[in-house]
């Protein structure tokens, strides 16, 4: 399997955006914005449309669509986190410009045929080049890096925002440079897995890693290391089932986690509760 170039680079920028969208995902989860997750994922539908009906590079439409909603949304809401309402307003739009966006490329000269919107939606992991995989991988390892560097203030402002705001955090602009964050991530990873998958990535391997462990650092460790290993798993069936896609694969894995995540987790507490119930019993001397 790895003979071939195409798994080469599928693996280089697949493993680093699990790895990017495991620690923005476990913070998306943990401070309740998966519906933002959700709208921003297909924002970057909409954003590939409108730089193919403008005839740009594709990338540039992913970025500019995420990174400014993500800005929105962060205005729009006091701890960078809007009302479902606003957000599915917000949504709504987003998607009617997707339509709209979609119609002028395929009545356009350029003559689409649906190809793009197809790969952004469901994403071409197996399609990137060797140059495409590590500019990936590049700007999947400078969002874990930011992650890791915010992660202490972030999760301070996350469990008591008013504390954390009288001792000084800016909880706002840290707010708003998560939302940043996670918008590049939604560009980013929409390559790999499409805008209608990416929510699983980043919902699915936090979900199972907070019911596996209390510890918000081992957490977050667990939910990048599920989405890793989520899209290892993916890559390898899909090239061993070839009428299975990818983004499919990844996401039928990471589900399996998640759904795993329950009996383990139940397991692991009993367990604690064992063990505290024996260290409270007196010895006998």
């Amino acid at each position: 399997m790895l003979a071939h170039q195409f798994i080469r680079n599928a693996l280089l920028a697949g493993s680093c955006i699990g790895l990017a969208s495991g620690a923005i995902g476990w913070f998306v989860v943990l401070r309740g914005q998966v519906f933002a997750g959700d709208a921003l994922s297909h924002v970057a539908f909409t954003g590939a449309l409108a730089a193919a009906a403008a005839g740009v590079d594709l990338r540039v439409g992913l970025f500019a669509a995420t990174v400014s909603v993500a800005l929105a949304l962060a205005a729009l809401g006091g701890r960078a986190q809007a009302e479902d309402s606003t957000i599915g307003v917000l949504f709504s739009w987003v998607l009617g410009l997707g339509a709209l966006f979609l119609y002028l490329y395929s009545s356009g000269s350029a003559g689409g045929n649906g190809t793009i919107a197809a790969r952004t939606l469901f994403g071409s992991i197996f399609g990137l080049s060797s140059a495409d995989a590590r500019l990936a991988a590049l700007i999947a390892v400078g969002l874990v890096a930011a992650v890791c560097i915010i992660a202490r203030p972030l999760l301070f402002a996350t469990l008591d925002p008013d504390v954390a705001r009288v001792r000084g955090v800016p909880v706002g602009l840290l707010g708003l440079g998560f939302l940043v964050l996670l918008g590049i991530d939604a560009g980013e990873a929409t390559q790999a897995v499409g805008a209608l998958l990416l929510l699983g990535l980043l919902a699915a391997p936090a979900g199972a890693a907070q019911r596996l462990t209390a510890s918000p650092y081992l957490a977050l460790l667990l939910s990048m290391l599920i989405a890793l290993g989520s899209v290892w798993a993916g890559i390898a069936l899909s090239y061993r089932f070839s009428t299975l896609p990818p983004g499919s694969a990844i996401m039928g894995v990471a589900v399996a986690c998640y759904l795993l995540s329950w009996p383990a987790g139940a397991w692991i507490s009993a367990r604690g509760r064992r063990a505290e119930r024996r260290s409270a019993i007196p010895s006998r001397q």
